[in-house]
């Protein structure tokens, strides 16, 4: 009686051990539905540009969905967190939009990383040689972001670089004060089209990060440059 209890028990272990790998097979399918199901939702955000409200909502809800399956109810902090993110998403997104809509795709490149948003702005279609006073030009240009960056409540730093061609004329005494003179420019135009200057910095590095090698027109031309990065939710 008892040898045919042990054969019955270790038929139904069996079974049971068996049956495990349908278990661990839905659960990997579910992670995988949710996962796709972010990316399908972050994708449609991006091609729908300035109209992506309804795909970023489904995408913060994906956020919310996974993190129930992976650990229990969100907290207040994480949905702010969540919400922050699809908010500078969004900006960067429609920020690069409006580049292209002026034409501005060479003078403006948009790179958005985990820690921060840069937008690099070649000098010449802000600044004249030397000059620190924005041309008329560039005030529909820093119009439009700080359009943008008036969305988002991140912190915004302002750095200005110059090429090695020393400043050999003019009120500024070298490259480092005319850098400084531009990211000044630059905030205070920020400032007064409704930045809170609570949000802004600047930072003037002259010649000394340049990113090319200034042995030609064009690297010189690359290395004056107005950086406005915006600082992301951690």
């Amino acid at each position: 009686m008892a040898l045919r209890r042990s054969r019955a028990e270790d038929l139904e272990n069996q079974l049971n051990a068996g049956a495990l790998w349908a278990v661990t097979y839905g659960d990997l399918m579910s992670y995988m539905m949710i996962f796709f199901l972010i990316l399908f939702s972050f994708g449609m955000g991006k091609k729908g540009g300035g109209s992506g409200d309804q795909a970023n909502k489904k995408y913060q809800q994906s956020l919310v969905s996974i993190q129930k399956n992976f650990g229990g109810k969100p907290s207040s902090a994480e949905l702010q967190r969540a919400e922050a993110r699809v908010k500078e998403e969004t900006m960067a997104t429609n920020l690069q939009g409006e580049m292209a809509r002026q034409n501005l795709t060479e003078q403006a490149k948009i790179e958005t990383g985990e820690k921060k948003i840069k937008l690099v702005l070649g000098a010449g279609v802000l600044f004249d040689s030397g000059k620190a006073d924005l041309k008329p030009a560039a005030q529909a240009i820093l119009s439009t972001v700080s359009e943008q960056l008036r969305t988002v409540g991140n912190q915004i730093v302002v750095e200005g670089h110059t090429d090695n061609v020393p400043v050999r004329s003019g009120q500024y005494g070298s490259n480092w004060e005319l850098a400084m003179a531009r990211a000044y420019a630059v905030l205070r135009f920020f400032e007064l089209h409704g930045v809170p200057s609570s949000r802004l910095a600047g930072i003037g590095y002259g010649e000394h990060r340049p990113l090319g090698d200034n042995k030609t027109a064009e690297e010189r031309a690359r290395n004056r440059r107005i950086e406005i990065y915006l600082i992301r939710t951690d």
